[in-house]
């Protein structure tokens, strides 16, 4: 099988690794280097060791209570491609979803932006960004006007390459974006409007040195802790997240924290608890999960032991996890096994408990979303070029929602509220 296409040069991202037997709890170590790519999981179940912060007796996560029966009504959906993949887009897709049954309906293009990857909505909703992710890495304004109506406001550049990952700090004044391939994280001011200017600060990710199998920093994720208080950025490449004070006068960082993971485990993405106190570590190369503590005072993160995906031997590459809104499930995307894992979650965010894994109906699910109410889960499978829904019982269970929704090499859906 053949790695995934990868719009431009840069080092091996096949996903290529192997994951060495492991004690239930624990990570496994990888036996080979690599990125993304491969198919490796195998379909089999494992059981999962509640791992993370030492908690007495965890109990069991309540069910959550069922969504309100409302009037059926359509909400916006925006869709993040690959421009310059064979069969991909030609910009940012826009579409609507039905909120009762998750049905989607297609809508126009935004076109003239490369590679638009990822995407992130202002608090305000009125602009939403992409990176452009090439070798001149770039960030791009888009304005949501109150017709509906998009606007392409400019495009400012990251100072790095391979942008895979940006947030809008809460304030709604800044742009923090992640260069994968340079590894590297950078800033921008946000205009009124929402437009962008010029970067205020970029930082590259110099130590430790990188993790097995790794050329170089790969920074793959950039966001603010729920309380605003610090930026983290996740390394794939050096096994590390580092924790930054913004100066928010300034747009400036400063490390202040730098949390190590199992060497070569390849940290991706993590997914705050609506708590605070608690995050969620997807490890790609050593399929794991990693329950996390977080210190909203010192901003330190401290990372438990690795636990099941459940998705069985071999790795299957997880790319995401995302976290209910009222804190009582967590869900996470594998690529090569084409699932979602569900996770209870116990004792106020500490304590995951793998309940089991549903297919997620699409090839290589490389991004998952929530709908604002957490009564809908998307997924963005890249290969497959469909994005498939989810609806969200009231005990966390996934059920499918409609058929899957044809967009080219999806790779990133963002609900709007």
């Amino acid at each position: 099988m053949k790695p995934s296409p990868h719009p431009y040069p840069g080092p091996d991202r096949s996903g290529r690794g192997d994951r060495s037997a492991a004690v239930p709890g624990l990570p496994g170590l990888p036996g080979l280097p690599g990125r993304r790519g491969l198919i490796g999981g195998l379909l089999a179940t494992a059981a999962l060791a509640a791992a993370g912060p030492a908690v007495a007796s965890p109990a069991r996560a309540a069910a959550r209570p069922a969504p309100t029966a409302g009037p059926r009504a359509t909400r916006p959906l925006l869709l993040g491609t690959y421009t310059s993949e064979a069969g991909g887009g030609t910009g940012i897709g826009t579409a609507a979803y039905d909120t009762a049954t998750g049905a989607i309906t297609p809508g126009p293009v935004i076109a003239g932006l490369d590679n638009p990857s990822y995407l992130a909505l202002h608090p305000s909703g009125s602009t939403v960004y992409a990176v452009a992710e090439q070798s001149a890495g770039a960030v791009t304004a888009v304005a949501i006007g109150p017709d509906g109506a998009y606007r392409v406001l400019g495009s400012r550049p990251t100072g790095g390459s391979g942008p895979t990952h940006l947030s809008v700090h809460p304030s709604g004044r800044w742009l923090l974006s992640a260069n994968y391939t340079s590894g590297s994280v950078a800033v921008h001011p946000i205009a009124e409007d929402g437009s962008l200017g010029e970067r205020t600060d970029l930082v590259t990710h110099t130590s430790p040195p990188p993790g097995p199998g790794q050329g170089g920093p790969h920074a793959h994720q950039i966001v603010t802790s729920p309380d605003g208080g610090h930026v983290l950025a996740v390394d794939l490449g050096t096994d590390t997240v580092y924790t930054y004070a913004l100066d928010e006068s300034a747009g400036k960082l400063t490390e202040v924290s730098r949390a190590a993971l199992a060497p070569g485990s390849g940290p991706r993405h993590l997914a705050f608890h609506p708590g605070g106190r608690f995050a969620y570590l997807a490890c790609e190369l050593d399929d794991t999960m990693v329950v996390c503590g977080y210190d909203p005072a010192t901003g330190s993160l401290t990372p438990g032991a690795g636990q099941s995906t459940g998705t069985g031997p071999g790795t299957s590459y997880p790319a995401q996890p995302v976290v209910t809104g009222d804190g009582a499930y967590a869900y996470l995307a594998n690529r090569g096994h084409n699932s979602l894992t569900r996770y209870a979650v116990e004792s106020d965010g500490a304590v995951l408990r793998l309940l089991d894994t549903v297919p997620v109906g699409g090839d290589w699910p490389r991004q998952l979303a929530l709908s604002p109410d957490s009564a809908l889960v998307f997924a963005a499978n890249q290969r497959s070029s469909t994005v498939t829904v989810f609806a969200i019982g009231s005990d966390g269970s996934l059920s499918a929602a409609g058929a899957p929704f044809p967009a080219p090499v999806a790779v990133c859906v963002l609900p709007l509220p």
